[in-house]
């Protein structure tokens, strides 16, 4: 049921006391607890609603990875594009395991020949301008990325879509979220730069020292248009556009790893509320993704040490938001399963229950 004329803080304590009055201790689920009462903040309701999953995967390639700071060519972005539209991708099983839709954007892939069928087309080129050059994108360019993100959402995402996730695919793009982050965090760069698809000894090295000459060449962008015209990309512009239309609408946001959690700390100083309804679905294996999310007060959902971008992290964490929504609508009440809530006193002999049971997890957010 919906909440309608009450306060923000009364709609809270309504969930929070139909999260305690579940039939366990309370914070017995743990992590589930507090994913559950976000749900119902975002949707602003005791009965949330999971409807018409989708993720979307934006793909462009980077004019800095001419300059060797991945472990694989460029060409490689084409490649896995092919092999996203033929099925074989992680983010093709995964989403299929769950019944979740996939759709993927040609933000703006440098195609060896003819764009295949099956992309939604927001193609701005054959990839940005090397940013180690100059802007990587113009000022033209990013408003039509931010556009293009947002009419995804609008013309592309199943109308009845309450939960969206985000993914990406493009070689370079960590660099790009490196430089992003070190922007708009002023966490060193060393401490945001990390392999990307492999990169170890000698590779690491070069990678850091390009895009310390880049940052050297953008000593101080002013806001965040400015930092995404300076280091973004095509996909992670159109993404940003995405997320907060996506907000906008009233949706459930998943962010999947460090690339989708660069674009969602600059949508984040673009529309600061957007945090709110943001699900950070894991902690990526890239380093630099721990400090971000630290940096954003987000708790990830599951940390396997993946890095494979695509959204993938999105479709394995799905199943926990089924569960969080399961347990609120389906587990019974102390009053329903005529179960007392017992006394402390009356427990006291009891050594389990001397213990003073876990207050429920909350998730820090931004201000």
């Amino acid at each position: 049921m919906s909440i309608d004329t009450t306060t923000a803080d009364k709609l809270q304590e309504q969930i929070q006391y139909k999260i305690d009055n579940k039939t366990k201790p309370r914070g017995a689920l743990g992590q589930l607890e507090s994913l559950a009462a976000q749900l119902c903040s975002i949707q602003n309701t005791l009965t949330p609603v999971l409807a018409a999953p989708t993720i979307v995967v934006f793909a462009a390639d980077h004019g800095l990875a001419r300059e060797a700071i991945s472990a694989y060519p460029r060409e490689v972005s084409a490649q896995m594009t092919y092999n996203i539209l033929a099925g074989g991708a992680g983010i093709n099983v995964f989403a299929g395991q769950h019944n979740i839709e996939v759709l993927l954007v040609d933000a703006g892939i440098d195609w060896p020949e003819a764009r295949p069928e099956g992309m939604i087309d927001h193609w701005m080129g054959p990839g940005t301008n090397n940013c180690l050059e100059g802007d990587a994108l113009s000022a033209r360019e990013l408003e039509e990325c931010l556009a293009a993100g947002a009419s995804v959402v609008d013309h592309n995402v199943n109308p009845l879509c309450t939960v969206l996730g985000f993914g990406e695919l493009g070689i370079g793009n960590t660099s790009s979220a490196s430089l992003l982050m070190n922007a708009l965090t002023d966490i060193p760069l060393p401490q945001c730069v990390g392999p990307g698809t492999g990169l170890v000894g000698a590779g690491l090295a070069k990678k850091l020292a390009i895009l310390g000459s880049v940052r050297a060449g953008h000593p101080h962008p002013k806001d965040a248009l400015e930092t995404l015209q300076m280091f973004g990309g095509f996909e992670i512009a159109q993404m940003v556009g995405a997320m907060l239309r996506a907000f906008a609408t009233g949706r459930i946001l998943l962010i999947d790893g460090f690339v989708a959690s660069a674009a969602l700390l600059a949508a984040n100083a673009l529309n600061p509320g957007i945090i709110e309804h943001a699900i950070f679905c894991h902690q990526s294996g890239e380093p630099g993704h721990a400090r971000l999310l630290d940096f954003l007060g987000a708790q990830p959902l599951i940390d396997l040490g993946m890095r494979l971008g695509e959204g993938s992290g999105c479709a394995v964490a799905y199943p926990l938001l089924v569960s969080a929504v399961a347990f609120l609508q389906n587990m019974a009440s102390f009053e329903e399963a005529g179960v007392s809530t017992g006394e402390p006193e009356a427990q006291a002999d009891e050594p389990e229950a001397q213990a003073e049971e876990p207050e429920p997890q909350t998730r820090k957010t931004v201000t």
